[in-house]
């Protein structure tokens, strides 16, 4: 990679060609799911399969404004929308929040879509959420401080962040050795980004997928209360599609409030 590299133009693309390849997070929620929403018979989730507990939400869904943020692929935001909130949507790739807009548009859902970079939410006004839904995106982006601040400035007072994130020492693995033979071999040091392959390791373990960070557990919980967060809750579980399933927790969900 050159010194100009960018990788929020090419984390772009590569979810666009996740789209294109049919991955699971690019999937949009079917009519069954949104019509039992509607009844409240409705469910999320931030980390693998695991349901985020409906306490994590307000009492009173109905009329909530909520951002998704870095949440599109037609999952989340339309079912949150279907249950009575009011859910804006915000993505780096396009045809992710193109899954948005069709389950929006197939089923009569008001759901805003916003194209943009995690860090920067300059386009919304100060206060103007209850809900920041921060489902596994953020080892999509390089630095997570500016993502943290941004979200704690747009939450109203008492509003509350959902965050799911990877657990870094998942990155310590060759990768290729746990996907193809679910073998833990320990290789990288932390921090790591796939930005440190070589092209060819790259390409060999993570093919045209997008570029990814093991952010610290210092920037992910640490980083929430340096942004002025409380948290509430932690939560664990297993990676859903590894062999580190066996031994450790691959993700951890926080909810946190501004005071």
């Amino acid at each position: 990679m050159t010194d100009s590299f960018d990788p929020v133009a090419y984390n772009r693309a590569a979810w666009d060609r996740e789209v294109e390849n049919s991955n699971e997070w690019t999937q949009p929620a079917g009519p069954e799911v949104i019509a039992r929403a509607r009844t409240g018979d409705w469910s999320v989730v931030l980390i693998g399969y695991q349901a985020v507990p409906r306490d994590w939400f307000p009492a009173e869904l109905v009329g909530a404004e909520v951002l998704c943020l870095a949440s599109g692929g037609g999952q989340q935001g339309p079912v949150l929308s279907a249950a009575g909130a009011a859910v804006t949507v915000l993505d780096n790739s396009p045809r992710q929040l193109d899954r948005d807009r069709e389950v929006a548009t197939r089923e009569g859902l008001a759901v805003r879509t916003v194209l943009g970079d995690m860090r920067d939410l300059s386009v919304f006004p100060d206060a103007s959420f209850d809900v920041v839904f921060n489902p596994v995106s953020n080892v999509f982006c390089p630095d997570l401080a500016p993502v943290w601040r941004e979200s704690f400035r747009v939450l109203r007072p008492g509003g509350i962040l959902m965050a799911g994130f990877l657990n870094p020492d998942i990155f310590i693995f060759d990768i290729t050795a746990l996907e193809e033979r679910g073998e833990l071999i320990v290789r990288h040091q932390l921090p790591f980004s796939s930005l440190d392959l070589t092209d060819a390791e790259r390409q060999r373990s993570y093919g045209t997928g997008p570029i990814e960070y093991s952010h610290s557990l210092a920037g992910q919980i640490g980083g929430q209360l340096a942004a002025g967060f409380t948290l509430t809750h932690l939560d664990e579980a297993p990676h859903h599609a590894d062999a580190t399933a066996q031994y450790m927790p691959g993700y951890f969900a926080t909810r946190a409030v501004k005071p």
